[in-house]
């Protein structure tokens, strides 16, 4: 598929979030007629690993309604979110200007974020979560990365795993208890096209732009892209659990989260590079 297919496509996305932002605003899922709590998004082992933040400069790519920049900011860090829909760049701003946190957004494509920070290097950049499947080009992405961090810089990507994704991240209608192979397990295969009429929260459904386009990324990819664009991967995690219920038989944790009873599966991975 040609550079040009890939910028249609990714225009479309961009289309759909933007029709995607108000139904995600009025949403309960990420509680923001409540008083807001954007650690419950966090994993602790991410906290672990990302270390002290106070004082550093920390760039969130693709954080839509930036519900994690806020944490981020919370801790200390200088704090930036980028994403490539204005709808959701505008409703993150007035999320942060509301709690009081000092965060810049700003509206980009990743592909573009080097020039659109006019150049700016930060010590930690930060992704997932569900970002990276709405990215055609991981090789690029990762020399953006690169680009991005200061020597020494982190990179850090907690993200759906792919099995996860091959499960399918959300229960389909009159769906039981089994685990079922819906999808690819890995990634190659083009783009796999959604209708995004419906999102993963329990809003209404989405006016206008509905199409939506996905790249399945398995995690050798994600290695090896940014081993390719000289970052040097110093670790790799999995976990079984997740910051919502996917499957009705999922039990609490400790930390809040979620987690299948049995078989214990992979559903997130944590990976840190260094530049």
């Amino acid at each position: 598929m040609t550079s040009a297919e890939h910028d249609r496509l990714m225009r479309a996305n961009q289309a759909n979030w933007d029709a995607r932002t108000p139904v995600h605003l009025a949403s309960r899922f990420y509680g923001l007629d409540q008083d807001l709590d954007p650690e419950r998004w966090f994993a602790p082992f991410e906290w672990e690993d990302l270390g002290d933040l106070a004082g550093r400069d920390v760039l969130h790519l693709q954080c839509h309604l930036g519900t994690e920049t806020l944490a981020f900011a919370r801790r200390g860090a200088r704090a930036v979110g980028l994403d490539f829909s204005a709808a959701s760049v505008a409703a993150a701003s007035g999320i942060a200007r509301r709690a009081g946190a000092d965060v810049r957004y700003v509206c980009a494509n990743v592909y573009d974020a080097v020039e659109a920070l006019d150049g700016r290097q930060f010590d930690v950049v930060y992704t997932g979560k569900g970002a990276l499947c709405y990215l055609p080009d991981l090789d690029r992405w990762a020399r953006t990365v690169a680009r991005l961090l200061r020597p020494g810089g982190l990179l850090y990507v907690v993200e759906f795993h792919p099995l996860l994704h091959a499960l399918g991240p959300k229960p389909a209608p009159g769906e039981g208890p089994e685990l079922l192979l819906r999808h690819d397990y890995l990634g190659g295969g083009g783009p796999v096209h959604r209708d995004g009429t419906h999102t993963y929260t329990d809003g209404p459904p989405v006016r206008g732009a509905t199409d939506s386009y996905e790249w399945m990324h398995g995690i050798g990819e994600v290695v090896t892209a940014s081993v390719r664009a000289g970052l040097t991967v110093r670790q790799l995690r999995e976990t079984g659990e997740l910051p919502w219920p996917r499957w009705p038989q999922a039990v609490r944790t400790e930390s809040g989260w979620w987690r299948l009873p049995e078989p214990r599966i992979p559903l997130l991975y944590g990976l840190s590079a260094v530049r």
